[in-house]
């Protein structure tokens, strides 16, 4: 039976008087790719904020690896191989390419970062060409590929990814969801928060809808994407 590595059970998250998160409850299983979707505003990066512990939680349960995390500080669940590509990217401007993938992997003490590097480069070569460039003067694009190449070097057991193609031209939107595909076919567990329903539904083994700080739909991703309600109200149809 497939592992469990990130439950999450009737949690709730407020702004102040504000509720933000009202009771959802999901689940992401060894080797999975799910896909959280669902309008701006509706709850998702609030949820993945509490989850990696940047945002307090008012109440629920969040399990990894099958032991509770609530409370535990972002620095603490990266050392446990729960990583987050934020929102807006959040690369370091002023170091480059390689300093940033450096910092990537500043939680571990082993020899085989360079190894590591090299395998972020295979999967990102545009990265490769330019890993002496000051990260800050790079495309939104490349700045995209650049965080989840950081990511990767904490070799995480879980990645998280909040809304990687917010921003980008249709090319790179292309190039970024063909990524996602790539580092999950290589064997790591990602959850995808994604306003782009489609395209994130459409690499999902599973997805989750939220709407207004509640999960309301679940199930096989092929089979929301077919879904009228779904296809109603975020793919415009």
């Amino acid at each position: 039976m497939t592992q469990t590595l990130l439950k999450v059970s009737n949690l709730k998250v407020a702004y102040g008087g504000i509720q933000a998160v009202k009771g959802a409850s999901f689940e992401v299983r060894e080797g999975e790719l799910v896909s959280l979707i669902g309008a701006n505003g509706a709850g998702k990066t609030t949820t993945l904020k509490a989850i990696t512990g940047t945002q307090p939680v008012a109440a629920g349960d969040i399990d990894f690896m099958g032991k509770p995390i609530k409370g535990q500080g972002a620095w603490d669940l990266v050392r446990q191989g729960l990583v987050m590509v934020p929102e807006g990217r959040g690369v370091f401007a002023r170091m480059t390419i390689t300093e940033n993938l450096q910092m990537g992997a500043f939680v571990r003490n082993d020899g085989e970062i360079d190894a590591d590097i090299d395998k972020v480069f295979a999967i990102f070569p545009r990265l490769k060409e330019r890993r002496a460039q000051l990260a800050g003067t790079m495309s939104g694009g490349e700045q995209q590929m650049l965080a989840m190449g950081r990511a990767l070097m904490a070799r995480p057991k879980v990645l998280l990814l909040d809304e990687p193609s917010m921003g980008l031209s249709p090319i790179m939107v292309d190039k970024i969801f063909e990524v996602v595909a790539d580092i999950h076919s290589r064997g790591t567990t990602i959850l995808l928060v994604e306003q782009n329903a489609s395209r994130a539904l459409s690499l999902a083994d599973r997805g989750y809808v939220m709407d207004s700080g509640e999960v309301t739909m679940s199930g096989d991703a092929k089979a929301l994407l077919d879904d009228p309600k779904v296809r109603a109200a975020y793919l415009g149809e």
